[in-house]
């Protein structure tokens, strides 16, 4: 059976039997929290218990590495609506001790798309345009360096709600232990 199709089975015993009840609650995440880290599978289930989340505590947002390049990009967008329409009221920038950004090489990710299927010239005609894949497809040397810079971008955006403490975590992705190595509350007036 292919995967979609298996998918598509197991939901519609889930919703027959009415699995779905115990995950109810709102939009709104109960401990006002927007979170910011990586797509590793490891996390999907270990960060959340780690953090003692439930469903609904909070907005998550993953990507790889947990890397905010852009004060713009879709991943800041996110925060921003987290923050002014959806009640959160504190950022968590969440990065992981052996993460796959701190190794990969955006040449050899580059081979890997020909490998699969991507004409050459496509590749040559995106970098010929402007398109920098080293930079792209950049990860990091040092995580806690990484979740820093993510946390500044965040702290120093402009469109920031004053005040909001960002925080900057690094998790253990077996243990689920926790480093904090930005205090959101060291940069902000009063408490949060």
């Amino acid at each position: 059976m292919r995967k979609l199709d298996e998918i598509m089975s197991f939901n519609e015993q889930f919703i027959e039997r009415k699995e779905y009840e115990k995950y109810l609650t709102t939009r709104f995440p109960d401990k006002k929290l927007v979170i910011v880290t990586c797509m590793d599978t490891r996390l999907t289930e270990l960060l959340p218990k780690a953090l003692n989340l439930r469903n609904g505590d909070a907005k998550i947002i993953k990507n790889a590495g947990a890397i905010i390049t852009a004060p713009f990009g879709n991943i800041m967008r996110s925060i921003i609506v987290a923050l002014y329409e959806l009640n959160a009221r504190e950022v968590l920038i969440i990065g992981h001790h052996e993460c796959g950004m701190a190794s990969i090489d955006p040449e050899q990710v580059v081979e890997h798309m020909i490998e699969r299927g991507v004409p050459d010239h496509v590749i040559q005609t995106l970098q010929h345009s402007g398109v920098d894949f080293k930079r792209w497809l950049q990860g990091f040397n040092s995580v806690q360096e990484s979740v820093v810079n993510s946390a500044d971008i965040v702290r120093n955006h402009p469109l920031l709600p004053p005040n909001t403490p960002v925080h900057g975590l690094i998790i253990h992705p077996e243990t689920g232990k926790l480093e904090l190595v930005a205090n959101g509350y060291d940069y902000v007036k009063g408490e949060a």
